[in-house]
């Protein structure tokens, strides 16, 4: 079960510990309850106290083990403050909070509660059983996410808006824009990632790259070499974060002057909303620069869709179809294990790379989206609807 605040279980008669090996727990004891049945909250490490919801907090009723191998919970330079919060409250105010979050107080097994009417009070127990899982709108208990992850081509928003929009403008625009802003120190620190870029490509053989020209040769020359790999860039759709990097320059003009819109399915608004009212922490995941994805979801024809957002990744983090990017996320995430994230795309070798990092996954199937392999193993959704 999950408690949204340890505050009141403080009130209860009993003492208060908190733990330093890996958790922290609140214990509330009552000498008039076996041992075994008596109550602990359990919070994470790492978590501030004050940013803590109610899903971080486990209730167990058994006592922790601290015969070996297990380290007996240490007191942390925390217990002395809570001791005195303890103090000052009194039973009557926990028994009040207790029945609020959904615990009966009366009972030695703090089972569910019931309302006026003596029915199980369904929706504070679906919540309170967040930790396992919760009830999906077909009766399946789904596992419990506590953030999700969203590609944006043919996920959040139609591939056609990619590939006939935004491509194409930066394409057509990407002589304008370097010659516009040739000498800012943006510019120039993409045409240095578009110079190792193009040594690369031109040492391996790739089709479509030629030199690009040292300064000395001129503003005109340069920019030249500079279109005609990037167009070459362009064409084979590489994801690769040279140009990944001008494009969402590139295209940011294009936002602030109106000339582009942002594009989501009818579905993703309502689903961001829902999903940050319960809580849940929602990222994207693009091979598009992070300034591209703030622009596409920070003007888009639903409105500013960014305050539903808590972050952005790019290819700066990996390839998307390796797994290593994946096991990037899970540590800057943060999450206690990798199936609290739900990872969301349209590509079946991003799935098949985000599984093996314990990443729950979900294929996005949308029109104009390409077909899937026969057996592909992975549960698919036509809307953010059915998550």
């Amino acid at each position: 079960m999950a408690i949204a605040s340890a505050a009141p279980l403080m009130a209860m008669n009993g003492a208060l510990k908190m733990a330093t090996n890996s958790q922290s727990y609140l214990e509330v004891q009552d000498n008039s309850i076996p041992k075994p049945q008596q109550l602990i909250v359990i919070s994470p490490s790492g978590v501030q106290k004050e940013r803590m919801v109610e899903e971080d907090m486990y209730v167990l009723s058994a006592p922790l083990a601290t015969s070996y191998p297990h380290k007996p919970p240490k007191y942390s330079d925390c217990a002395p403050l809570f001791l005195k919060v303890q103090l000052n409250h009194r039973y009557h105010d926990a028994t009040v909070k207790l029945n609020q979050f959904g615990l009966d107080w009366t009972t030695t097994t703090h089972g569910p509660i019931h309302n006026c009417n003596g029915a199980l009070d369904s929706t504070r127990n679906v919540k309170m059983s967040a930790k396992a899982g919760v009830l999906a709108s077909n009766g399946d208990i789904e596992p419990l996410r506590r953030c999700i992850v969203l590609d944006i081509e043919g996920t959040t928003t139609p591939i056609s808006f990619v590939t006939d929009v935004l491509f194409p403008y930066a394409r057509d625009n990407v002589g304008r824009h370097l010659d516009a802003t040739y000498d800012s120190a943006e510019t120039q620190e993409d045409i240095k990632l578009l110079r190792a870029q193009v040594q690369e490509d031109l040492e391996n053989g790739v089709a479509g790259a030629v030199p690009i020209p040292s300064n000395d040769a001129g503003k005109e020359k340069v920019i030249a070499a500079l279109v005609k790999n990037v167009e070459a860039m362009i064409k084979a759709d590489r994801k690769i974060t040279a140009l990944k990097e001008l494009q969402g320059h590139i295209w940011q003009t294009g936002f602030k002057n109106n000339e582009l819109e942002g594009v989501v399915f009818d579905d993703v608004p309502e689903a961001l909303e829902r999903w940050a009212a319960s809580g849940i922490k929602v990222y994207i995941y693009s091979s598009g620069s992070r300034l591209a994805q703030r622009l596409l979801f920070g003007y888009t024809n639903y409105g500013d869709l960014r305050k539903y957002l808590c972050g952005f990744f790019d290819t700066t983090v990996g390839n998307k179809k390796e797994t290593k990017s994946y096991h990037e996320i899970t540590a800057s995430l943060g999450v206690d294990h990798p199936s609290e994230i739900l990872f969301v795309t349209d590509v079946y070798q991003e799935a098949i790379a985000a599984k093996p990092a314990g990443l729950e996954v979900i294929i996005s199937v949308r029109p104009g989206n390409g077909p899937l392999p026969d057996n592909h193993g992975f549960r698919t959704v036509k809307s953010f609807s059915e998550i």
